[in-house]
């Protein structure tokens, strides 16, 4: 979904296969001066004596995790060897079962994985689009996500036929039959004039730190849901002209694919092939139709269902606490990703940080008043679904009984807007969740999710680590990834702030997010700073403050008048 958004290199990381990661580190390890430096500066910020095991504390997790650090590791086994892990796919299979078996190898407790219905799960075995006439080029393409497979080379003219909304079907009736359509707006190209590689000046950091006002729209969501169905619609329409398959262009330059889609239900599948194919070669296209003769295409795409099990997965651990009435606190990042690349910063990075936070503070032997619960989710890249599954059992449901129950992707769209807010016997164990969803930049901040009374608490929490870049408290909320149904139900969900670098500009969701695009410095900085934010909201004598529990806003402008589709 879409998402808003140096420390000590102490050791050199090459790929190593899961076994390797198991293994003790043997090598010596010595701390560097400067690491010396940042044991002594943590040990200095709180000088009175009653948390002095807290300084303890600190300082014995910034050594591990700085120095015996495994999260490179990690996040290489999920991107390298597994790779592309969209839900319920072959690949995310493994990577439930081999997170688990890392987890009980560092000693975590209670590991074990939670399902709720899905879909269908989809791979690609292989691909070819080919423009055959006017003349051959081999073209940068990918199957769309759940398209079904060709059957065998297609070959037919292309017609250029742009649809955003059902009403620009009329136009294109009866011109299809025996095409592949092209789907999108050719659009003319454009250069990025920023740098796509960027980390935050202490300038743009202070600007998050704005109060952003809610909103609330009910014209807009109903617009939101009607183009949520809008690719189905147009699968139908296309399958009912004759069409032999459709293409979509990239939505970034510089031959990034991305392949998304979100027909996963079973029995909704897609009725044609779809690819999408790179910005420059669809415009290229596009010119060649638009001048003469429309330029002929092959498509030859073998792609795979697996129905073996509808239910998705999400996988738990935990570090037991020893008062089983103080709750627990929570860190989790979502482990599926989209297929084009290999998932490594959307999201390897966060689901390693999130398994190195644990493996340091069970190799430290911590012994927490609340239980420490580590989670990685499945289907955020369709709608947040897994996080949504594990609130609704554990936390808090929307809506009436007389409700039409929501299923695939409009989940995400309208289960927010839903009222009344029910409450499960377990909302109030949750004292803190925290969640790393935006690349391998280095932890910067947090963002307090208009929660002011946390900010205040989070500011004493960075202390330590202000050395390493962790400075800014941002009072404003942000969006699009697994703690936000946390905070739509009124419980304290957070998200870090970390440096961009290319995440928004080549990685996301794109065929670049590999792993050479992971910074390992930051990565340990991260994992590092969340092992002891977690520990200091197990320890605190009381759970963080909660914002008030929402309930059905004011329309924000009760004057304006319902826009045109």
């Amino acid at each position: 979904m879409p998402k808003r958004r140096g420390a000590v290199n102490a050791l050199a990381f090459v790929p190593a296969t899961r076994h390797s990661i198991a293994q003790q580190n043997n090598a010596k390890r010595e701390a560097s001066k400067h690491m010396r430096h940042l044991l002594l500066a943590a040990a200095a910020v709180i000088t009175a004596p009653a948390q002095a095991q807290d300084q303890a504390a600190t300082a014995r997790i910034i050594d591990e995790g700085m120095s015996h650090s495994q999260v490179m590791l990690t996040a290489q086994h999920l991107s390298d060897v597994i790779g592309p892990r969209l839900t319920n796919s072959p690949a995310m299979r493994k990577a439930e079962q081999w997170t688990q078996a890392q987890f009980r190898d560092w000693g975590l407790k209670n590991v074990h994985k939670e399902g709720y219905p899905f879909g269908r799960g989809w791979w690609i075995e292989k691909s070819s689009v080919r423009m055959v006439t006017p003349r051959p080029i081999q073209l940068t393409a990918i199957p769309i996500a759940w398209t079904p497979p060709t059957n065998g080379a297609i070959s037919a003219p292309i017609v250029v036929a742009p649809m955003k909304r059902a009403r620009d079907f009329a136009q294109y009736k009866g011109k299809l039959a025996g095409k592949i359509v092209l789907v999108s707006q050719p659009g003319t190209g454009s250069e990025n004039a920023k740098p796509p590689f960027h980390r935050y000046t202490a300038e743009e950091l202070a600007k998050l730190d704005t109060f952003e006002q809610p909103t609330y729209d009910p014209d807009a969501d109903k617009r939101t849901l009607e183009r949520a169905d809008f690719e189905k619609q147009r699968d139908a329409f296309l399958k009912e002209e004759g069409a032999l398959a459709y293409a979509t262009i990239s939505y970034r330059d510089g031959m990034l694919l991305h392949g998304e889609g979100y027909m996963f239900e079973t029995g909704k599948s897609p009725a044609l092939p779809g690819v999408q194919i790179a910005a420059e070669d669809y415009r290229r296209l596009a010119r060649l139709a638009k001048i003469g003769e429309a330029p002929t295409l092959e498509i030859d795409s073998v792609t795979h269902y697996d129905d073996s099990d509808p239910n998705a997965y999400n996988i738990f651990a935990e570090i037991p606490g020893t008062d089983p009435r103080a709750g627990f606190v929570m860190a989790g990042a979502h482990l599926d990703s989209w297929v084009a690349g290999d998932g490594a910063t959307d999201n390897a990075a966060g689901s390693a940080m999130i398994m190195e936070a644990a493996r340091i503070l069970a190799t430290l032997g911590v012994r927490p008043k609340r239980t420490i619960r580590f989670a990685l989710w499945s289907g955020e890249e369709q709608a947040l679904l897994g996080s949504l599954a594990w609130v609704e059992k554990n936390l808090a449901t929307r809506g009436g009984p007389n409700d039409p129950p929501l299923t695939g992707e409009r989940r995400y769209y309208e289960w927010p807007k839903r009222w009344p807010i029910n409450r499960q016997p377990g909302y109030d164990a949750l004292a803190a969740y925290f969640n790393i969803d935006n690349g391998s930049g280095k932890l910067r901040g947090i963002y307090a999710e208009n929660n002011p009374a946390a900010a205040k608490i989070f500011e004493g929490w960075m202390g330590p680590f202000h050395s390493m870049g962790m400075t800014q408290v941002a009072v404003a909320p942000t969006e699009g990834t697994d703690h936000v149904f946390m905070q739509a139900v009124g419980t304290p969900g957070f998200q870090f702030i970390q440096d961009p670098l290319d995440y928004e500009t080549r990685t996301h969701h794109s065929s670049a997010d590999t792993y050479d695009h992971l910074k390992g410095d930051d990565m340990r900085q991260g994992a590092t700073i969340l092992a002891s934010f977690l520990l200091n909201a197990a320890d605190a004598e009381k759970p963080l403050p909660r914002p008030p529990l929402p309930t059905k806003p004011a329309v924000t402008d009760p004057f304006a008048y319902p826009e045109n589709n």
